[in-house]
């Protein structure tokens, strides 16, 4: 690999948005916004090439068009090539600038959320619910003992956009709690633009609630209630988890009364990127079968032991309706979110500073391989030049996780908090190197 060729630089049409790395390719996808204001006007669907699977964010209430960002009120609102010696090639894959990039095609998703939920349950007494040993023997079935555990701790959100009269919901998600004391996350599209706040418990008792931070990038969100004594979920991992293993969705789907809803199934993929809207993409995303529908954004997605493995977001819908394809955000990403959100108020997003694309290599049968990022360009001043990182450069791993793909990493490096040092392998010249990278700060804007 010693004759290179720097990669082209991104075109024009490809935004570069900030983040820790570059973006390639998603499968696009349009929140259905529940909390978009009804006069908004829908998109001309002939400004766009009619998408094959629409996205949206799980709000309840009346479905909202396909491919068009609906209302708040009165439905849901739905969310360089370079060259190398011997065997190497680059081959095309979109140079994307910055952490997000542009997309293409494949798919369009919408957000999960539930709007026309009034009313305020009476309150009652705190208690708390001792845990539970889970196992078939005595509990009948994982579900039923899943269920019992995590129950208690997810409520419904109910939101309002004004701040006047009397509370009377327009649009409602999930929540789920993740400490004794009141703290709670959901998804930042069930609370944007919302000037009031509730949380629900399955009992009926209802809090008024504060928003501690939000977060659009990765569609969290942080809200507190006065109250203690509540049952805060068990926080899971998804590192040891694999395809086919258990996924229990438990939220409350078209902010039905009575308490949350609780769907099995499996877990269908890790990694999904998904695109929620014109320039919102979703990354790292796990992909499950479980049920899930409108009202659902903010719930839980856990393990067979009840422990939290992410939290749901949106699913897949076609013109023939919902395709079983659900995706919640990632627990590892939910606790460095939430955890940024709690201590200074909104999320720090390290950022890497570079553009680039998938760099893939030619097997020995023809076959070709992603094998890296491809580094086409380096912004001045930020932790990759610092670290001496340069373009033509090929990120081949990040603290000794490969990295095969711009999506992953995105991913990987939305992991770590501002100012971390991670030690980055790169491919130049032939030879790799290893560089220590102290993450800096996303800018503004980008």
């Amino acid at each position: 690999m010693d004759d290179t060729t720097q990669t082209p630089p991104p075109r024009s049409d490809e935004p570069a948005v900030g983040g820790a790395a570059v973006e390639g390719p998603v499968i696009p996808v349009e929140f259905a916004d529940p909390f978009t204001r009804p006069t908004t006007p829908p998109a001309d669907p002939g400004l766009a090439p009619e998408p094959r699977y629409v996205v949206t964010r799980s709000w309840a209430g009346e479905p909202a068009p396909i491919a068009a960002r609906p209302a708040r009120p009165e439905g849901p609102s739905a969310p360089s090539n370079r060259s190398r010696g011997g065997p190497w090639k680059t081959i095309g894959v979109a140079v994307l600038a910055a952490l997000i990039g542009a997309a293409s095609a494949f798919g369009v998703f919408t957000l999960l959320d539930e709007d026309g939920i009034g009313g305020s349950p009476g309150v009652t007494v705190v208690e708390r619910v001792a845990t539970e040993i889970l196992s078939p023997e005595n509990s009948g079935s994982v579900a039923a003992a899943v269920a019992r555990r995590v129950l208690p701790s997810i409520v419904t959100v109910q939101v309002r956009e004004s701040d006047v009269g009397a509370f009377v919901a327009d649009g409602s998600g999930s929540g789920v709690v993740l400490s004794v004391d009141g703290v709670l996350v959901t998804n930042q599209h069930v609370v944007d633009g919302a000037q009031q706040v509730r949380v629900v418990f399955a009992d009926g008792r209802t809090y008024d609630a504060e928003i501690l931070g939000e977060d659009a990038l990765t569609d969290l969100a942080v809200i507190r209630i006065h109250a203690s004594g509540l049952t805060a979920i068990e926080l899971g991992s998804t590192e040891s988890m694999s395809i086919g293993d258990t996924a229990i969705a438990i939220g409350s789907p078209l902010g039905l009364e009575g308490g949350p809803s609780v769907t099995v199934g499996v877990i269908s993929a890790f990694g999904r990127e998904v695109q929620t809207g014109v320039d919102e993409r979703l990354f790292g995303m796990l992909q499950t079968d479980a049920p899930i529908t409108r009202g659902s954004s903010g719930g839980a997605l856990v393990d067979s032991q009840g422990r939290l493995i992410a939290i749901t977001s949106a699913i897949g819908i076609s013109d023939v309706g919902a395709e079983g394809l659900g995706f919640a955000i990632p627990i590892e990403l939910v606790r460095r979110i939430t955890d940024d959100i709690i201590e200074f108020g909104a999320a720090r997003h390290a950022f890497l500073g570079v553009t680039g694309s998938t760099f893939f290599t030619e097997a020995s049968d023809g076959a070709t391989i992603p094998a890296g990022v491809a580094v086409a360009s380096v912004f001045d001043d930020t932790a990759a030049q610092l670290a001496g990182i340069e373009a033509g450069d090929v990120l081949v791993s990040v603290d000794d996780k490969p990295v095969r793909t711009m999506e992953q990493l995105v991913t990987v490096v939305r992991l770590y908090r501002v100012d971390e040092a991670i030690d980055i392998v790169v491919e130049r010249d032939g030879e790799e190197i290893t560089v220590t990278v102290t993450l800096m700060e996303r800018p503004e804007g980008v």
